[in-house]
């Protein structure tokens, strides 16, 4: 496993947004459900000094070493736990945070992070050549290198589609397969180099004939996911989030794209008591209740300012509750 090096530039995406909506303050109790480098970790133990207790989780050891590397001089007020954030409640029992609605405020910065791009042999970028790996823990599961040699044709191509929206999915699954034939894939640059060959050559234009995205990027998006079981994962969080935050309390989530904030969006709208009866039905039974009241109704996005210092931030959206507040 790579290490991280503690000099590695992390800038946390939509910081002042959510140190502003999360509204951490002395004496409170904060989660960082996906700490990696610590950067809003940070900010959070900063604005809930001198007494706030807060708990760094990633999946990453490689990650949170260097997390708690860079927030030692916070001491006690800060725990570090690896594990995975779908087993958040399993977590928050092993630390005595397990009683119901313990905490003040909770984080998730969902998907791949900068530091992890920057680092070839993890494999999650095809700018530079690496391993095809793109697991976030490095210790579990299968790699995108065999999703890509093993997956049958049919299977690669609803991946690609349903986790990458990719348009031409049953095209880049046909190019993949085809070249696997005689020459398994194991470096990032050579799938990515299939993959644009696959698209055609009008489509990786914008009409005004300026370039689009690469046309590897939403495939890589559509094998991290799958890797990680990123959607599952959201997915299984946020009912946990719900019961273990406070009233008063607060759960901000970052997502980077639109399958993501769909998740978010409806879990939320769920929580605030949206009825999902048929609309036909003349009155609601479905017994839908508000546990949450809703403070971002659209999701937050970057600044022009921190888009063009901090890229990453361009596809960031930010989504807000506040517990018990319904």
């Amino acid at each position: 496993m790579s290490q991280l090096d503690e000099s590695h530039s992390h800038v946390p995406v939509l910081l002042n947004q959510v140190i502003s909506l999360l509204a951490p303050r002395p004496g409170g109790r904060y989660v960082d459900a996906t700490a990696g480098a610590g950067g809003h970790l940070e900010a959070i133990l900063t604005e809930s000094a001198p007494d706030g207790q807060c708990l760094g989780l990633d999946r990453d050891g490689s990650a949170l070493e260097l997390c708690r590397s860079r927030l030692s001089r916070f001491g006690s007020r800060v725990k570090f736990v690896r594990d995975d954030f779908r087993n958040l409640g399993q977590v928050l029992d092993r630390i005595g945070w397990g009683e119901p609605q313990t905490l003040d405020g909770l984080l998730l910065d969902i998907g791949v992070s900068s530091m992890h791009l920057d680092q070839p042999s993890r494999g999650f970028s095809f700018r530079t050549s690496g391993p095809l790996d793109m697991r976030m823990d490095q210790t579990q599961g299968p790699t995108a290198s065999d999703l890509v040699n093993d997956l049958d044709e049919r299977s690669l191509a609803d991946l690609i589609d349903g986790l990458g929206e990719e348009r031409f999915a049953r095209r880049v699954a046909r190019a993949i397969v085809d070249r696997r034939s005689y020459r398994a894939f194991e470096e990032t640059t050579d799938l990515a180099d299939c993959i644009a060959n696959a698209i055609p050559r009008q489509r990786r234009q914008s009409p005004g004939g300026t370039p689009t995205i690469h046309p590897a990027t939403r495939t890589f998006q559509a094998l991290r996911i799958a890797v990680n079981g990123e959607l599952d994962a959201l997915g299984s969080v946020i009912p946990q989030a719900l019961r273990a935050v406070r009233p008063g309390g607060r759960i901000a989530i970052i997502s980077f794209h639109s399958l993501e904030d769909r998740i978010v969006k409806l879990a939320f709208s769920r929580a605030a008591g949206r009825c999902e009866c048929p609309p036909r039905l003349p009155v609601c039974i479905c017994g839908a209740t508000a546990s949450v009241r809703v403070l971002t109704p659209k999701p937050l996005v970057a600044t022009e300012d921190e888009s063009n210092q901090n890229p990453r931030s361009r596809s960031a959206r930010l989504r807000v509750v506040e517990v018990g507040a319904g």
